[in-house]
């Protein structure tokens, strides 16, 4: 072979190095933003089953708490009528 054979075959083996190295990096570097984004998917999964403990607990206490309010009003009016104040949302 000649020398510029030899020095096309030098620049296209350096090249492929390089090309071969920044894969190499590039891949290392997805394969860590992958088990990040795994993470956080499972943290992700964790609140959202904490989202819907939460609401189940929100809807079975919301009849119970709307009686309960019902309740109070209904005292708070009586107790109002009974010394001739009535209160209002203003005057809290």
């Amino acid at each position: 072979m000649n020398t510029a054979a030899n020095v096309l075959l030098i620049i296209v083996s350096a090249t492929l190095a390089g090309f071969l190295i920044a894969a190499i990096i590039a891949l290392i570097k997805v394969n860590q933003i992958l088990g990040d984004i795994r993470h956080i998917a499972k943290k992700a999964e964790k609140i959202a089953d904490k989202a819907d403990v939460v609401t189940e607990f929100f809807q079975k206490t919301a009849g119970p708490a709307a009686v309960a309010k019902l309740v109070a009003n209904v005292v708070d009016s009586f107790h109002g009528s009974k010394y001739g104040k009535h209160k209002s949302s203003k005057e809290e």
